[in-house]
């Protein structure tokens, strides 16, 4: 039976805001529009449900009940009443036998029946027999049994059925939906002695529903793939065996063996063997990314060499690619604000053009003359018209293609309603560390002062700065201990050099004895404090060396720039050689540059400078230039930092807009501000969980780096999956196409609706018209449209638009 059924919080322990009970998934594949929906929500509109989400796009239906009051035999009893069958619970919506099922060979019958009944009547009308004549049975005359009309009959016998039992179950649930419009038309065209018309009809229109169903399996096949992303088994290390067990019985902390080309079954935590994993398909990162031990890995993603043994952290149904999948399909049941506008205006237009269709066959013949068969034939056919199903499934069928599609590349969209937002956004707000930047921090610049060596420098800030928690001693710690020469001669401390009474001195920096002598790292003001004059610090006779950190160019720097700027300026001579103006020159640019600025020394020497800084991301600038593009109006960069390291940022990544020093709450008074001076929306990107208060106020919320992080999964609107940058111009740009799709469809589809409403009283447009191009010709249309998004494809910058990333100081550390 098509079921999942799992309890959720107890009555008792909610908090009121979610229905309670027992949840029930219903896999009901049929269930292909909002009128479907419709009914199926009526026929769950019973005593004991509390809460009903039906998602016709994906065809599922998700509820909440109470186990006392009803059961879910009765709940599956119900939506079977209501003429659509319950399929598997793992069913994916997708009917892979569609064109040899039942109805397909039905409906191809039927349409062999009806080619020999026009075969029979326009092209061999001397083989077509007449079998008898029953007089007042047709309204509009005798009834002529001919061969013609037994094979337009037996054309509606063998097609018809379907129709006419979904049109029951829709007057048996008093709904106006296209079953029932079809099943009047059809019955209606039989009592009155037009058998080809009800012919027509129920072939054409089996037709339609055939491939209107292709063309939403064809938008449900992308979540399918999603769906199989994760395997089905894994291979389970038992008491030093291999057993291959499904991965929902394996249990969180149970090891797996993933072989290369294997899929890693169940997110974890690597312990033994390294390899290359493509993530893509969680994250959308294309290059594979090198596991060792104590890396987290996610189900779904592709062990491409090396033997891994993974330990599971969490079971198969909470696995990263299983939450996407959860939201994806439940993103499908929201409705955006032009989905409630085409209910809206169905409700309207469809009982607008059936009391036109009656009065059209009614009043025709009356007011306007002429034979009466031809005005039923015109109302029937604006009766086809008044079927709203192509403009109704416009929009959903593009929001489940983009949403999918979105989550193909590493984007996870919580909702048809967020993209429709993502595609309104004129404003684009960015947190800075973590988001323009790395967030972590890095040695940028050594200046060695007096007769010390830059490496004298970097090993005494490192034993100084090792017992120290802070963000920019950790960053020298790590600095100190990866360079060569760091046990260099002179004050030069390796892990064997002897600190003691290490103190830390708040708000300026640290205090330690080094081998016996006392040693400081801190702010400028702390060595002004200590009697030294900054104007003038003595260097050796060579100048001294300004190093620039290795990994400049990988950070996206341009290293002749960087030792330009920090050396801009030559030691002035002295009666003692040479100095360098610290106070005046070399800190304020080093500060300018957006760098925390460290200097090294004893209560009788200065040593040298240090400047750590965390660098901007090399792909920043070419993503504000890029939402530009995209037609965002403003990007502004929100953050906590001092107002000189956000400006260094902004101005070298381009951001219109930099408000700085602000607090949580401050960040969110800054996203309403923007908001009230735009009419379109904002979007605030952040890391999704420091930044959430802000991500809530803004009209789209976009989190950074989710994959892994339940909290930004949960709460984002939008959520990047990998720490990568480059997807929120992608975000924008699928969702102005979608917005532009649905648009598109919408209006083409009123249109079509238009033009055909007013010539079918007229006489311009038959039957066999209002079918194929009304009903079927624009569901395929707008379908096809929509599947178009999973085409986009996200931009990727240029090598030149990355090498011009520099350092910069991280908020937390612009202070030591």
């Amino acid at each position: 039976m098509g079921i999942r059924d799992s309890p959720t919080a107890d009555p008792d322990e909610s908090d009121g805001s979610a229905p309670t009970g027992a949840q029930l998934r219903l896999a009901v594949p049929d269930m292909d529009c909002s009128s479907c929906a419709g009914k199926v929500e009526g026929a769950l509109d019973r005593e004991g449900v509390r809460s009903v989400d039906t998602r016709p796009t994906t065809g599922v239906v998700v509820l909440t009940y109470d186990p006392e009051a009803t059961d879910v035999e009765a709940l599956t009893a119900a939506v079977e009443g209501a003429g659509y069958a319950v399929a598997d619970a793992e069913s994916d919506g997708v009917a892979d036998g569609l064109f040899t099922s039942p109805r397909a060979i039905a409906t191809a019958v039927g349409g062999a029946f009806l080619a020999v009944g026009l075969a029979l009547e326009w092209l061999l009308p001397g083989l077509d027999p007449t079998f008898a004549t029953i007089g007042g049975v047709g309204f509009l005359g005798p009834w002529a049994v001919t061969g013609a009309s037994v094979a337009y009959l037996l054309a509606v016998g063998v097609a018809g059925p379907p129709i006419l039992r979904n049109g029951f179950y829709s007057l048996r649930g008093v709904s106006l939906d296209i079953d029932l419009l079809m099943s009047v038309g059809v019955v209606a065209a039989l009592l009155v002695d037009l058998p080809f018309e009800a012919a027509t009809l129920a072939v054409l229109f089996s037709v339609a529903e055939l491939l209107e169903r292709y063309s939403i399996d064809r938008a449900r096949t992308s979540l399918r793939e999603l769906m199989e992303l994760s395997p089905d088994e894994a291979v389970v290390i038992r008491d030093g065996e291999e057993e291959t067990v499904p991965a929902e019985a394996v249990a969180t902390g149970e090891r797996l063996a993933v072989r290369p080309g294997e899929r890693v079954p169940l997110d974890g935590v690597v312990r033994e063997g390294s390899g290359a994993v493509d993530e893509s398909p969680i994250t959308g990162e294309s290059v594979p990314a090198e596991k060792e031990p104590g890396d987290e890995v996610y189900a779904g993603s592709i062990n491409e060499a090396g033997y891994l043994e993974v330990e599971a952290t969490a079971p198969a149904e909470e696995s990263t690619i299983a939450r996407v999948v959860d939201l994806v399909e439940a993103a499908n049941g929201e409705e955006t604000r032009a989905e409630r506008f085409v209910d809206r205006f169905a409700g309207v237009y469809t009982p607008i053009v059936v009391v036109g269709a009656v009065a059209t066959a009614a009043l025709g013949p009356v007011l306007v003359g002429g034979g009466a068969e031809t005005w039923f034939v015109r109302g029937l056919t604006l009766l086809v018209v008044a079927c709203p199903c192509a403009f109704v499934i416009s929009t959903p069928v593009s929001v489940v293609s983009g949403v999918t599609a979105a989550a193909r590349n590493g984007v996870l969209i919580k909702g048809g309603e967020h993209l429709e937002a993502a595609g309104d956004v004129d404003v684009v707000a960015l947190d800075k560390t973590g988001t323009l930047t790395r967030g972590e921090l890095s040695v940028t610049d050594v200046v060695p002062l007096g007769d010390r060596e830059a490496d004298d420098v970097l090993a005494c800030a490192t034993a100084i700065e090792r017992r120290s928690e802070h963000p920019v001693a950790e960053a020298i710690v790590v600095r100190g201990t990866d360079t060569a020469g760091s046990e260099a001669a002179g004050t030069g401390a390796s892990d064997e050099t002897e600190v003691t009474d290490f103190e830390t001195l708040t708000g300026e920096g640290v205090r330690a004895d080094i081998d016996g002598e006392t040693h400081y790292a801190g702010k400028p003001s702390l060595f002004e404090d200590l009697g030294f004059d900054l104007s003038h610090a003595h260097v050796r006779p060579d100048g001294g060396v300004v190093r620039e950190r290795d990994d400049a160019d990988d950070a996206g720097g341009d290293g002749a720039r960087g030792s330009e700027a920090s050396a801009a300026a030559e030691p002035e001579p002295c009666d003692h050689g040479q100095y360098r103006d610290l106070a005046s020159e070399t800190i304020p640019r080093l500060q300018a540059e957006g760098k925390t600025v460290v200097l090294v020394g004893t209560e009788a020497e200065l040593e040298g400078v240090v400047a750590v800084a965390d660098t901007v991301r090399p792909e920043a600038a070419w993503v504000v230039d890029r939402l530009h593009e995209l037609g965002v109006d403003r990007v502004a960069m929100l953050t906590g930092d001092n107002e000189r390291t956000a400006r260094a940022t902004g101005d070298r990544v381009g951001i219109d807009e930099v408000r700085a020093d602000l607090l949580p709450d401050e960040k969110v008074a800054a996203v309403r501000e923007l908001a009230a001076e735009t009419d379109s929306g904002v979007a605030m990107v952040g890391d999704g969980i420091n930044d959430a208060p802000a991500l809530a106020a803004a009209d789209v919320g976009v989190a950074m780096g989710a994959a892994g992080t339940d909290t930004a999964i949960e709460t984002a609107d939008v959520a990047l999956m990998a720490d990568d940058l480059t997807r929120l111009p992608y975000v924008v740009d699928l969702a102005s196409r979608a917005s532009s799709t649905i648009r598109t469809n919408i209006g083409a589809s009123l249109a079509v609706k238009a033009l055909l409403a007013a010539g079918a009283p007229l006489g311009y447009v038959s039957v066999a018209m209002a079918v194929v191009v009304g009903d079927m010709g624009m569901s395929l249309g707008v379908t096809g449209n929509a599947l178009r998004l999973g085409n986009v494809e996200p931009a990727e910058p240029s090598g030149a638009a990355t090498d011009a990333a520099e350092p910069n100081a991280d908020a937390a550390a612009s202070e030591q």
